[in-house]
């Protein structure tokens, strides 16, 4: 058996489960078996994105765990990076010509 922590974190709350498995276990099965979508029902574990560490793994079906993983179920982008930056960007901007006036 090997000691590994499934997390999921919301922007007002996280959870961290660390439980147990036997050596050779997926990253879906870990998922499966912290029961992480009991306390957060809108994750579909069959579809959510997920990684070890901050970095994506692309099949946690095939994706064993290490003693010590954290397997981390990411949450969907509300807004697409680039387009962020460019939000801000353009705020910036016409904060400047504002403030220059």
């Amino acid at each position: 058996m090997i000691t590994v922590e499934v997390a999921y974190a919301l922007p007002t709350e996280q959870k961290i489960i660390a439980l147990q498995v036997e050596e050779g276990s997926t990253a879906f099965e870990a998922v499966a078996r912290s029961r992480i979508a009991e306390i957060f029902p809108e994750i579909d574990i069959n579809q959510a994105p997920m990684g070890i560490f901050g970095k994506a793994i692309k099949d946690p079906r095939a994706q064993v765990l290490s003693a010590g993983d954290r397997v981390e179920i990411y949450r969907p982008l509300i807004i697409d990076p680039k387009d962020a930056r460019a939000a801000r960007a353009a705020k910036a901007k016409a904060k400047k010509e504002k403030a220059e006036e």
